[in-house]
């Protein structure tokens, strides 16, 4: 536990453990858990980085309600699936060994353009996504490209690292690197985050500081948030889920941009 000049109040503790609820509802659905549950651990009188570890050693239950919630997604793409966990797993583990050896500026100073960036592909997806099979002849692309490949890996690095807005970069980078279904792009989307979040809390576990009732009320109220998303995400049309991650990315991109300037 981190010297905060007090124990958390049984407020305090709620406001947690409904935050928890919330992001793992995010996790699932728009990819921008952090956003809500980091700032609530700051609010509360834990430390940036402390907050950060803890925050996603709370999370991950989130990620496994979520991925609970799409296994009939997940069923239909096992073999993409597996490569991709196993490709942001290794990228996790490089994501936490930046966050323990680099100042955290470094990376946040460029986050909110990053995110904005990415939520402009996500909106523009499906017109550039005809426009490049046309291009390319047609033909369905159901394994990762070398060039997918390493985008799929950055965005695992930086969601060991940091994390606010993982998702939303990941569904970027799926849905222009793939043809599938955007809802599998989803459950992907969400099991691809998990594999970064455990690897780099097993590291955390090792190696960082941890608030341990700060994690733990994240849990609690995670597991079942991140199932309440997936099956609420995976009736929405494509469309509507898709703006709904654009407004969630925007959003976060300017959280993020007036915590940096």
């Amino acid at each position: 536990m981190t010297d905060r000049g007090g124990a958390l109040t049984a407020l305090e503790q709620l406001a947690v453990v409904l935050a928890g609820f919330g992001a793992g509802i995010l996790t699932s659905s728009v990819g921008i858990a952090s956003l809500l549950s980091f700032p609530v651990l700051l609010a509360v009188g834990i430390p940036p980085v402390v907050a950060n570890v803890s925050n996603t050693l709370g999370l991950i239950l989130g990620g496994v309600g979520g991925v609970v919630g799409y296994r009939e997604e997940l069923r239909e793409e096992p073999a993409l699936t597996r490569r991709i966990v196993i490709l942001t797993g290794i990228a996790g583990a490089v994501g936490a060994a930046l966050l323990l050896a680099l100042p955290e500026s470094v990376f946040v100073a460029i986050v909110p353009w990053l995110i904005l960036g990415t939520c402009v592909l996500v909106g523009v997806q499906p017109r550039l996504s005809r426009w490049l099979a046309e291009r390319r002849g047609g033909g369905q692309r159901t394994t990762l490209t070398p060039t997918t490949t390493v985008f799929v890996f950055l965005t695992g690095v930086y969601g060991g690292y940091f994390g606010a807005g993982a998702g939303v970069l990941m569904v970027a980078t799926l849905a222009l690197g793939l043809d599938v279904a955007f809802r599998i792009v989803s459950a992907i989307r969400t099991t691809s985050v998990l594999a970064a979040n455990a690897v780099a809390g097993l590291i955390f576990l090792a190696v960082a500081e941890v608030d341990w009732l700060a994690a733990a009320l994240l849990a609690v109220g995670s597991i079942g948030g991140g199932y309440v998303g997936a099956r609420v995400a995976r009736r929405m049309p494509a469309t509507l889920l898709r703006i709904l991650i654009v407004v969630a990315g925007v959003v976060a991109a300017v959280l993020l941009w007036t915590d940096t300037v």
